[in-house]
């Protein structure tokens, strides 16, 4: 038997066919708020969204973004909004995690957060997909986003026609995990 969360879990999906309807701000207010309790590293709270509802703004960007090379995520402009989430990788434990790590721990954080906005949106029924194909060169320059802010990937939200559910296609739970050893 599924808990709640494992409900939640399975029937979120990448949709990538929107309705032709605006997402409320309360709801989008909802899923941010989601996203600014996430865990990080040394609470550093890397993240930075910025959400692009306005049909014409959206539309500029996304003919700015989605374009040539990155054609493939063209869906995007169709959702009825946009969130860029950016990093500020300057905060010390993001540094210190990259040299010492090797890791840089802001896309950890960046990747936690934008999971907390994907579920609360599937809560309140709306569908988002994750883009990470996108001219990141031309999204600093169509906002002026400053040197210490770094542009990471985008997040499609919106309302969306809902589909028969079919099985996820994933590895067993047993190829995948071991306990107090790695097994082959």
């Amino acid at each position: 038997m599924k808990t709640p969360f494992q409900e939640l879990v399975s029937s979120r999906r990448s949709v990538r066919r929107y309705l032709d309807r605006p997402v409320e701000r309360e709801k989008i207010l909802a899923c941010l708020e989601a996203a600014r309790l996430a865990p990080s590293a040394q609470n550093s709270q890397p993240w930075r969204f910025l959400v692009i509802d306005d049909p014409e703004l959206k539309r500029r960007f996304s003919q700015e973004v989605f374009s040539g090379l990155y054609s493939m995520s063209r869906f995007a402009a169709r959702a009825p909004a946009l969130i860029l989430i950016c990093a500020r990788p300057d905060f010390k434990a993001g540094l210190i995690g990259k040299q010492l790590q090797g890791v840089p721990f802001h896309f950890i954080d960046i990747g936690i957060a934008g999971e907390h906005i994907v579920l609360q949106a599937q809560e309140l029924g709306l569908g988002t997909c994750w883009i990470g194909w996108f001219n990141i060169r031309r999204t600093r320059k169509f906002f002026g986003l400053p040197r210490g802010l770094r542009p990471v990937c985008l997040l499609a939200l919106g309302y969306f026609e809902p589909r028969p559910p079919r099985d996820k296609v994933r590895k067993k739970i047993e190829d995948i995990v071991s306990f107090n050893k790695f097994g082959v």
